[in-house]
């Protein structure tokens, strides 16, 4: 016993050699599995390059036969429109050879052209100057059959036809495949001949098959069995050959072009990357083991960091309140989607802002960057918060109130600020529309009591004008007669200086009551003054089946006016031109409300005006219509008008009519502007 072991006192474990064994064997195991697997790792990677890069070669083989049909094609469709062209206005035999000549010079694969009558005789034919005539070992009538069979078909189809190929006996025993095209010629709708040409299909392989495609490849064309009929290009020879054909789809017949390529069979390791991977492997492998623990690690701490930031995004997300964040230099470091949503800026035009924000109003950005300043600067601002002024992308306006705070760390060092905003514009439409409502409501009922003032002024001024009648009747009578005294006319001029006092205490009163409200003018623009009678002229429009125009420039300055009164002058001319087009003889009924700069009005004064499209005002009720209590209607009371012209002259401007064009009336008066 080791005196370590004594001093202890705890007895030593000492493995048997059958657990060293199966440990050792254990861990044997799992390398020789890890090994296993590497190596599998590595002939499976060897064989999927492999295959990949036999997949390539027969991709761009396939391309490269696509190409060459490709180009065939449009050669013989070039060739036959040539051909066409031969037969323009109608050539002579020997201008047709010539022609044929020079296009037999440029057409290499083209060893022979006919012209033929509609027998099918030949009337001129020309061969190719580059090579022996094809048909002096084999004569012409060899393929006679042929011939006639296609020329028939190209009769019946109306359009060229291609003959099957067949095999031309050359000199010293060689011979070549040809195929004939032949091309009925039609004059004023009959058939006056025909234009035979010969191809060959070597000549056409070599051609008409660009040149790089048969560069290291070899390009044929076959039967439907297989048989080469044509071949061109040399290949290299090696143990793997990659093939791809394609038809030729010709009216009469049917083309196989083939493409061969040889290559070699891939290498061991086809590129370096493979014996890279191989390498990777083996260290990643080894890494993973000390990374296992420090992954799960992780992965755990970010999937908590992931869910609680989800949390809180999906908080903000889901506010209503615009959220802003600025650090210490004044720069935005963060937006939620409400504050985006409410200036109609994204995130990434906001971030990094600082000095002129692009939310600031132009009228209001210097207060608003001292305000910022004496932010920057320290100063806490009041929690309560304050009421400020941002401006939309679109330009609108918007009251909001701020509640700004410092931003700290989590060891309380303040990092910036933090800002809240509330978009008051819902609040205040509402107590626009309420104020709006009651001042409607107040101005109803004014105008209800004017009415009601106007009746009673007619009853009350009916008494003291009959006693001052009565008074100055007595008088007159009594100095007729000469029966009087100073005292009796003494008296008769009392009563009716009382009598007269008392009418102008009526009239004042009514004039005290019209004028007691306060003369509040305010800046206006026009468009405000028409949203604000709107609603109420499209409710009778609906009634009345009127369309309502309205023509207002955004441009246009305001006006100063007490709006209240303008809304009802606007209101009361509305109503009347909608009434004056309610009759069964107009069926179109449109009113226009106007707002514009008039080169006969003064320039510091807007023009309104209400167009209708009525019956007109007769000259007889023109005199009259502005004249209190005058009224065509059977229902009213004559005082619209005359108000109307009332309001808009306290406020500097004239009312004023004019016939509309083509018919109708247009009303129109002047405000100054603010």
């Amino acid at each position: 016993m080791s005196p370590a072991t004594a001093c202890s006192g705890a007895p030593r474990v000492v493995k048997s050699p059958r657990v060293i064994t199966t440990t050792a064997w254990r861990r044997r195991g799992l390398w020789s599995a890890l090994v296993f697997l590497v190596i599998a790792l590595l002939i499976t990677l060897v064989w999927l390059a492999g295959r990949y890069e036999a997949s390539q070669l027969q991709s761009r083989l396939e391309r490269d036969v696509a190409e060459a049909v490709g180009d065939v094609r449009s050669a013989l469709t070039r060739n036959r429109q040539s051909l066409q062209a031969l037969q323009f206005n109608e050539p002579s035999p020997n201008d047709w050879i010539r022609d044929a000549q020079n296009f037999l010079r440029q057409h290499r694969e083209l060893v022979r052209i006919e012209w033929r009558d509609s027998a099918q005789k030949i009337t001129a034919l020309v061969e190719t100057p580059f090579s022996a005539p094809v048909f002096n070992r084999t004569t012409r009538t060899n393929s006679q059959s042929e011939i006639v069979h296609t020329c028939t078909a190209a009769k019946r189809v109306g359009g060229p036809a291609y003959s099957s190929s067949y095999f031309v006996m050359l000199a010293e025993g060689v011979g070549i495949e040809v195929m004939d095209l032949c091309l009925p010629l039609v004059t004023s709708g009959q058939l006056t001949g025909y234009v035979v040409a010969t191809y060959s299909l070597p000549s056409m392989l070599n051609e008409l098959i660009s040149r790089k495609l048969t560069r290291g490849q070899e390009v044929s064309f076959t039967d439907g069995d297989g048989t080469r009929l044509a071949i061109h290009g040399l290949a290299r020879r090696t143990n793997r050959i990659f093939t791809a054909q394609q038809l030729i789809e010709l009216s009469g017949n049917t083309l196989v072009l083939r493409l061969d390529s040889w290559h070699g069979a891939p290498d061991l390791f086809p590129n370096v990357l493979t014996a890279l991977v191989t390498a990777m492997s083996l260290a990643l492998i080894a890494v993973l083991f000390l990374l296992g623990r420090d992954m799960r690690r992780r992965l755990k701490a970010e999937r908590d960091l992931a869910e609680a930031l989800a949390f809180r995004k999906a908080m903000e997300d889901s506010l209503i309140t615009g959220l802003r964040a600025r650090d210490l230099n004044g720069r935005i470091t963060y937006v939620n989607p409400a504050f985006c949503e409410m200036v109609g800026f994204s995130a990434q035009e906001l971030l990094g802002q600082s000095v002129n924000a692009p939310y600031w109003p132009p009228e209001l950005a210097d207060e608003y960057q001292r305000r910022q300043a004496i932010r920057l600067a320290g100063t806490a601002p009041p929690r309560e918060g304050f009421e400020s002024v941002f401006m939309h992308k679109d330009g609108t306006r918007i009251p909001v109130l701020v509640i700004e705070a410092p931003l700290r760390d989590e060891q309380g060092v303040q990092t910036g600020w933090m800002s809240a905003f509330l978009d008051m514009r819902e609040q205040r439409r509402v107590e626009e529309l309420s104020r709006a409502s009651q001042d409607r409501l107040q101005a109803t009922a004014r105008l209800a009591m004017v009415g009601e003032m106007a009746s009673l002024l007619s009853h009350e001024l009916n008494q003291p004008l009959a006693a001052i009648s009565s008074y100055a009747t007595g008088s007159t009578n009594l100095l007729r007669e000469g029966n009087f005294t100073s005292a009796d006319l003494t008296l008769a001029m009392q009563r009716i200086a009382q009598q007269a006092e008392r009418a102008g205490k009526v009239i004042k009163s009514v004039h005290d009551f019209v004028r007691r409200r306060d003369q509040a003018r305010e800046a206006v623009t026009p468009q405000a003054l028409f949203d604000a009678v709107m609603p109420l002229v499209n409710l009778q429009a609906r009634k009345l089946w009127v369309q309502v125009q309205l023509r207002a420039a955004a441009s246009l300055p305001q006006v100063l006016c007490d709006r209240t009164m303008v809304e009802q002058v606007l209101l009361n001319l509305a109503r009347n031109g909608m009434q004056a087009m309610d009759r069964p003889d107009i069926s179109r009924r449109v009113l226009l409300l106007e707002v514009k700069r008039h080169p006969n009005v003064d320039e510091h004064q807007l023009m309104f005006s209400v167009s209708d499209i009525g019956p007109g005002i007769a000259p007889d009720v023109a005199q009259q219509l502005f004249t209190p209590f005058f009224t065509t209607k059977a229902e009213g009371m004559g005082l619209g008008l005359s108000l109307c012209r009332t309001v808009i002259e306290q406020h500097g401007g004239n009312l004023g009519f004019a016939p509309n064009t083509p018919q109708g009336t247009v009303f129109s008066f002047t405000l100054p502007l603010a």
